[in-house]
């Protein structure tokens, strides 16, 4: 990606400008192009951000974060449910598991109807491991949301469950 696409706020507004000016020719729908782009570049930086100042004291990856995060809240999970919650592939969470196994976060067990079947739970120490991480988790989120009002984050919340729903439900066709 050009540098251009990755420094402050006013040189993305003018790498917008840019853009549109060089693809006036075409029919797009810039704001559109806009939004998305932005929902991109803030989902990548808030990783980034979370991994190297929350995760990477943990030796913990954010898909191995997210698989622990969603067994804490939702309790064990067959493996397919699992890897779909946390937005992974079948391959990606067969390696997280494995790396969490290792630090005794998760345990993995046949399923007890069908043996094909895998259900994966999160362990005392998985569980307890959540537990630390959160609150610095937390606070972080909080950081990279100082800039807006409370009424703005509860909107910008709601405006992106709006594009998640829609992006899965065209999926879905």
């Amino acid at each position: 990606m050009p540098r251009a696409f990755a420094v402050g706020n006013d040189q993305l507004v003018e790498a917008e400008r840019l853009i549109r000016d060089r693809m006036a020719y075409l029919d797009l729908d810039f704001p559109a192009l806009a939004a998305v782009s932005n929902i991109f570049r803030a989902a990548t930086a808030v990783r980034n951000h979370m991994e190297r100042e929350v995760l990477a004291g943990h030796t913990l990856s954010w898909s191995a974060f997210v698989v622990l995060f969603v067994l804490r809240v939702f309790g064990q999970q067959e493996s397919r449910d699992l890897a779909a919650e946390a937005g992974i592939t079948g391959g990606t969470l067969t390696g997280v598991l494995d790396t969490l196994e290792r630090k005794e976060f998760v345990e993995r067990r046949a399923h007890p109807d069908d043996r094909r079947r895998v259900v994966v739970d999160a362990t005392p120490a998985g569980l307890a491991a959540v537990d630390e991480i959160m609150p610095v988790f937390n606070e972080q989120e909080r950081k990279v949301t100082r800039d807006l009002a409370d009424d703005e984050t509860v909107e910008l919340a709601r405006l992106l469950r709006v594009v998640t729903r829609s992006a899965e439900d065209l999926d879905r066709r």
